[in-house]
């Protein structure tokens, strides 16, 4: 009974043959829809439903099929591809340079060829031209150190380059070049206008000359990143530096290079990397928008112009129990805040009556923790000339007093 149980010989040999038709009309089917398709990419490419543009061969005929003894022959198709993408590449490329830092081998010689040797690559990008000369922004470690610069060109053409001013507070530093064979300048974007998600390119020179003008593709993973810095390597947290996080890949020698929006606007200058086996993907970048007014500064004075004090600091957390009581006299709750380990004479900390060995734990009413507060509040949220109000505890004590802030003097 019902179909299952039907096992005629003539019921195999009828569904045979219509597998058999139905295996001819696929092979039929697929052949004549791939042709079409073929066929039809110009015109969809030319009426702008396809992202790139598709032209036939310039040495045969569009549509020729055959040879001149009838037999078929493939033909050559090839494709202009014009993306968002390459656009942004396009636009920023050129003003994206390499950048060698050279120096002497022999300290006691003279600073001679012979003398001198590569000791690092970066990259850096050019960001502004007036007159006869251009400016090139990078990161302070690239340049470090360096008794000879020199750019090179996305052409390969070299140049050799003067340092303006660096900043290790930012890592940001500003080069000078000759502008006779600049081509194009860096637009800058607005690193604040970014959102998670968003396309970016990172533009540099991973390992030198070996892959310079190398583009990585990613999107940003993170904004208003704070990130650690041991400015001077003893171990101790000196800074907090405020970073674009990207997946897209940033290796030795891109430090320096341009993270690029869509519209191939430079958003970020590429700094480093989190060098851990089990962290992939982590690239950090100083978003433009803080760079810039440090750029400002390095271009026109060769510092950055920030307010100071005129102290020595440690944090409170950093010192043993016993001198925290013993030395500095604080009471057994005050376990945070900043001492002053010396007090330069006539700096506006003196002038306004502060000594070794007082702790401060506010400034404008704002808690300060550790050193990197102080300086947090000092550089960012105070200028040349300002009042600040400061307590601190003295012999146990807590005190207030105002500083006028002035300007460091090198």
């Amino acid at each position: 009974m019902g179909y299952y149980d039907d096992h005629s010989q003539e019921r195999y040999q009828k569904k045979n043959g219509t597998r058999g038709g139905y295996f001819f009309s696929s092979i039929v089917g697929a052949i004549i829809g791939a042709m079409l398709v073929v066929i039809s990419i110009p015109t969809l490419s030319n009426q702008g439903f396809l992202p790139y543009n598709v032209q036939p061969n310039q040495n045969q005929p569009a549509g020729t099929n055959k040879n001149n003894q009838g037999n078929f022959i493939q033909q050559q198709v090839t494709y202009d591809v014009n993306s968002d993408t390459t656009k942004a590449i396009d636009k920023a490329a050129d003003a994206i340079v390499g950048i060698n830092n050279i120096q002497t081998s022999n300290f006691w010689s003279d600073e001679t060829a012979a003398d001198q040797g590569l000791a690092g690559t970066g990259s850096g990008v050019i960001y502004k031209r007036a007159g006869n000369k251009a400016y090139v922004v990078t990161n302070q470690h690239v340049v470090e150190g360096a008794t000879q610069l020199e750019v090179t060109l996305n052409d390969g053409t070299k140049i050799p380059a003067k340092l303006l001013g660096g900043d290790i507070w930012t890592d940001l530093a500003v080069l000078e070049i000759d502008a006779g064979q600049v081509k194009k300048i860096a637009e800058f974007g607005n690193s604040e206008a970014l959102k998670m998600g968003e396309p970016v390119m990172a533009i540099g020179n991973p390992l030198g000359a070996t892959f310079s003008g190398s583009v990585t593709q990613g999107i940003i993973s993170g904004i208003n990143r704070t990130i650690p810095v041991d400015i001077n390597q003893d171990g101790i947290m000196d800074w907090n530096a405020e970073v674009l996080q990207t997946d897209a890949a940033i290796n030795p020698g891109n430090s320096g290079g341009a993270l690029v929006n869509i519209a191939g606007q430079v958003i970020g200058i590429n700094s480093m990397k989190i060098a851990q086996s089990a962290v992939e993907g982590i690239g950090l970048s100083i978003p433009i928008n803080y760079a810039k007014p440090i750029i400002k500064d390095l271009e026109q004075f060769g510092v950055v112009k920030r307010p100071y004090m005129g102290v020595d600091l440690k944090s409170v957390a950093e010192i043993p129990g016993y001198y925290q009581e013993e030395a500095l006299k604080l009471p057994r709750d005050i376990t945070y805040g900043v001492a002053l380990r010396q007090v330069l004479p006539n700096s506006p900390s003196a002038q306004a009556g502060l000594r070794e060995l007082d702790v401060i734990v506010e400034l404008d009413g704002e808690k300060i923790h550790d050193v990197i507060d102080l300086r947090k509040h000092l550089y960012q949220e105070k200028k040349i000339g300002d009042e600040m109000k400061v307590k601190y505890y003295r012999e146990g004590k807590l005190e207030t007093t105002t500083i006028t802030l002035a300007e460091e003097r090198l």
